[in-house]
């Protein structure tokens, strides 16, 4: 048995079994997977997974608990190489980030400017997704830090903490009918097309409620994954448009205004940041935490 072995598994898990695909990300052939998966089999004297000729197509009852052990050996051993780098006195490595386009594009410029300047021999990918996706790159080892306003809390093998609070906003062209009107209720929104996002991206689910619990019936004319998509066609006069604040930034240059609305009308929604239970993170990244949310109680999440 040996670690090559099992990062084959793990990967044939990650990769939906096709070995195809196995092979590409860990640069072998397909024939070298397949041959090692069966080989670890052989030794263990089970059968991992399901074969249809060649192909996998299943995992087998006794390799479903196969899996979850190989997944913690591998996460411990990526954990033993980050504890000893800790004190090595050299801050170096590479760390993932996984967020939603919205968290990607307007909340994390500054904090990975501000990283690289501290750490310029750290290595940051940052990793694009749907929460459920960043949820999914958190649970199974490829991203160290999960940065998402929904789902991260949902899952039992991922911490997820709070980290600020923030609205949506009401946008439309500076010539809307409705910017002649204040302040602007629900009830007035309701009665226009609307351009939002979809209901599994940035706090979606206020807007639903906020209407919902008014008894409107919306008109979501056009929904999309991020901020640019929805202020593009408001901007074309398709909507109105309901966006996060943080996606605020220019808006006065692109011929669009923000509404004056009575009070808050959809609630606050609530950022978070997860990592996977039972990860050793080095100092940097604890650094990264800190400047993206200062008001992160690090201590209890070095404890957890």
């Amino acid at each position: 048995m040996n670690f090559q072995q099992l990062r084959f598994v793990r990967e044939a898990i990650r990769n939906n079994l096709n070995l195809t695909e196995v092979a590409a990300v860990l640069y072998t052939s397909q024939s070298g997977v397949s041959k090692q998966i069966k080989d670890l089999e052989d030794e263990l004297g089970i059968d991992l997974f399901v074969r249809s000729g060649k192909r996998l197509t299943s995992v087998t009852r006794a390799g479903d608990g196969a899996v979850e052990i190989v997944k913690r050996i591998l996460l411990e051993t990526e954990n033993l190489r980050r504890y000893a780098s800790q004190y090595s006195g050299v801050d170096t490595g590479q760390l993932i980030i996984a967020a939603t386009h919205t968290q990607a594009r307007y909340t994390l410029p500054r904090v990975v400017e501000q990283f690289n300047n501290e750490f310029p021999k750290v290595k940051l990918e940052l990793h694009q997704g749907t929460p459920n996706q960043v949820a999914a790159m958190i649970s199974n080892g490829e991203a160290d830090i999960g940065i998402a306003s929904e789902v991260l809390d949902q899952s039992p093998d991922i911490l997820a903490y709070p980290c600020f609070s923030w609205n949506h906003q009401v946008i439309v062209p500076q010539d809307h009918p409705l910017v002649k009107k204040t302040p602007v209720t629900l009830a007035d929104i309701a009665e226009y097309p609307l351009i939002t996002y979809n209901p599994q991206f940035t706090g979606r689910k206020c807007v639903d409620a906020a209407f919902s619990q008014a008894g409107l019936v919306p008109d979501f004319r056009l929904t999309a994954m991020d901020a640019d998509v929805i202020k593009t066609y408001v901007e074309r006069g398709l909507g109105v448009g309901i966006v996060a604040e943080m996606a605020l930034d220019g808006i006065e240059k692109s011929g669009l205004t923000v509404l004056e609305t009575e009070g808050t009308l959809f609630g606050s929604c609530t950022t978070l940041v997860a990592v996977r239970n039972g990860t050793f993170l080095p100092s940097f990244a604890y650094r990264f935490l800190e400047t993206f949310a200062p008001n992160l109680r690090l201590e209890d999440l070095k404890s957890a």
